[in-house]
């Protein structure tokens, strides 16, 4: 418990790492702009981002917020890996990326027709079903958790959920 936060979510994505300056880029020239694919846990403060807060950029914005890692990957086809949620060791989210509702080169079309994207610039894809505060009853991360998220071809982004005073913290393991 914190003065931030009670429920502390998780929510296993793919991560596109853009290489090169993208604007109006159509769905057949993405893989021309992306440098890579990393994997992340877009951690989310549920009750700040959907009971104090209508907007969910704060719930979503803490520090330590949004890991990523443990390596950028290149060469590889994002469209049909497998990708799997453990927390404490026990499967939460399982799924593969062809199951995503926008597909990568939607999503990342669709955004640089809205803004310029640069190099560097990280999209994550979207979570599948299993995030805590969907479960019944709800699963929260508490400190001391373990958090495993595993993709094809890229590794485990592992963390453990440390408390201090500024909030939850997920330390890359």
């Amino acid at each position: 418990h914190t003065d931030l936060t009670e429920r502390l979510d998780y929510e296993k994505e793919l991560a596109v790492i853009l290489g090169k300056d993208a604007l109006n880029v159509k769905e057949a020239d993405v893989a021309d702009y992306i440098f890579g694919y990393t994997i992340a846990n877009d951690v989310s403060a549920r009750d700040v981002q959907t009971k104090i807060d209508t907007q969910w950029a704060r719930g979503k914005s803490f520090d330590s917020f949004c890991p990523l890692g443990p390596a950028a990957v290149t060469g590889i086809d994002p469209e049909h890996l497998h990708i799997q949620t453990r927390l404490n060791g026990k499967v939460m989210q399982d799924s593969t990326t062809d199951m995503l509702i926008f597909g990568i080169r939607r999503l990342v079309s669709f955004i640089s027709h809205n803004m310029t994207l640069l190099p560097g610039t990280v999209i994550l894809t979207g979570t599948p079903e299993g995030v805590g505060f969907k479960r019944n009853p709800p699963v929260f991360l508490q400190e001391g958790d373990i958090i495993e998220i595993d993709v094809e071809n890229i590794g485990i982004l592992k963390g453990s959920v440390l408390v201090f005073d500024r909030g939850y913290y997920s330390e890359a393991m």
